[in-house]
């Protein structure tokens, strides 16, 4: 079993979730034979990540923030959110109630500590906040878990 994480960007616009699913497809193929995703299902490459696995025939596991966390995400966001969440294997929820850049942090270092690898759909910027995609990237290079960067020619986030 491979257990593959991912962090990366969110408010990602069409044209970029278009290059994102491609290359994650790329990469995760593979895996396909035996993945299980690791997530906190955020907008953006959280999403098109645990979409890319289910269609890969893999499973997903998700860790959640905090109790308020699926309201901290955009309107928009919520039924995709609701409907992945549904087709989770397993689903952790940590002990924060806010949806904080703490409690994003707390459950990246959550999910790495199960995870072989993770992939950053990410632009290598520093994070705009505690608890990004680089202090997620910094983490798991710290806890020698193998990182790969996607982050395809022609992507721009918001």
């Amino acid at each position: 079993m491979t257990r593959i994480a991912v962090s990366g960007h969110c408010g990602l616009p069409p044209a970029t979730v278009g290059l994102v699913e491609a290359a994650l497809r790329a990469d995760l193929a593979p895996h396909a034979h035996d993945l299980v995703g690791l997530t906190c299902l955020a907008d953006g490459a959280d999403q098109i990540f645990a979409r890319v696995v289910l269609d890969l025939g893999g499973t997903f596991e998700i860790v959640v923030p905090a109790v308020l966390y699926r309201d901290s995400l955009p309107a928009s966001q919520h039924a995709a959110y609701d409907a992945l969440f549904a087709k989770a294997s397993v689903v952790r929820r940590l002990d924060f109630v806010e949806s904080t850049s703490e409690s994003h942090m707390a459950a990246s270092v959550d999910m790495l500590a199960d995870a072989d690898h993770l992939i950053a759909v990410w632009d290598g910027l520093p994070s705009r906040g505690y608890g990004g995609t680089a202090d997620v990237v910094d983490h798991a290079r710290q806890q020698g878990i193998p990182v790969t960067v996607i982050w395809p020619s022609g992507s721009s986030r918001d």
